[in-house]
């Protein structure tokens, strides 16, 4: 299987590509890569029915920049497109102007990110949303969106799309998710509450005997193993059929679609 890297060079070659799949592939699997968490909520008792999860998200994201996007697609049956399935959107960030975390940057530099690049070659923002709008993924309601422990990735997904701060109150957030994602499920959720599943998307791997492609800690890499988990999930626990009561809830964040 086939990571593509896209840089500004292929960006609407990859995203013609991306327009073509969608009426087959319409099961999409997504993770960011970020510069950490810098800013962090009081979680004290008193707060914590406060939706601190939510705050420390939203002081973040209009802190941070978004580093890197994956995207994996597949067919219901959860075949992936061989060579086309896997996309690594590599966004422009200048590691010398940019807030980030030390030791988030640090994990960064040791799967592999190079910096240089993502100055020299990244992909602008603006134009990558203005095609991505085109592209027909965005509030499809055919779209079946699958993530992993994903308040930072719809954050960071949903700030570049409006190019606004998230809203200040996590019900608007959650209207937003509804608008532009119709369907999503977030298999931390799912695996916790269906089956008592804990840990990250590695241990949850290691559960199905699914085997990572690609570097821990890059957003292609961890889509698709995202998306091959969920159908393991799938398929093991739900006889192929997972219900809509567990759509549109985001793990660690109380509220839903």
């Amino acid at each position: 299987m086939k990571i593509i890297n896209v840089w500004k060079n292929n960006l609407e070659n990859s995203m013609f590509i991306i327009k073509k799949l969608i009426p087959i592939y319409s099961f999409i699997s997504m993770d960011t890569e970020f510069p950490g968490i810098v800013a962090h909520e009081n979680k004290k008792k008193e707060n914590y029915f406060k939706n601190w999860h939510y705050k420390e998200l939203r002081y973040n994201v209009g802190l941070l920049g978004i580093i890197q996007l994956g995207l994996t697609f597949s067919n219901k049956e959860g075949f992936i497109p061989k060579n086309i399935g896997c996309w690594q959107f590599n966004f422009y960030f200048d590691i010398k102007k940019e807030m980030f975390a030390q030791d988030s940057m640090n994990l960064l530099l040791r799967s592999g990110i190079n910096f240089y690049e993502h100055k020299k070659k990244g992909i602008d923002v603006k134009t990558f949303v203005d095609l991505l709008l085109k592209s027909g993924i965005i509030s499809n309601q055919n779209v079946k969106w699958i993530s992993f422990h994903s308040e930072y990735d719809f954050g960071y997904f949903i700030n570049i799309i409006t190019n606004k701060p998230l809203p200040f109150e996590i019900k608007e957030f959650f209207y937003l998710l509804k608008k532009y994602f119709p369907c999503f499920y977030d298999i931390k959720y799912v695996g916790l509450r269906s089956r008592r599943l804990f840990g990250g998307l590695n241990k949850f791997a290691d559960k199905f005997n699914v085997k990572r492609i690609g570097s821990v800690h890059q957003a292609g890499s961890d889509s698709l193993l995202t998306l091959k988990v969920f159908f393991k999930l799938k398929e093991t626990f739900f006889k192929g059929n997972i219900g809509k009561q567990h759509q549109g809830i985001i793990y660690g964040l109380y509220s839903t679609i």
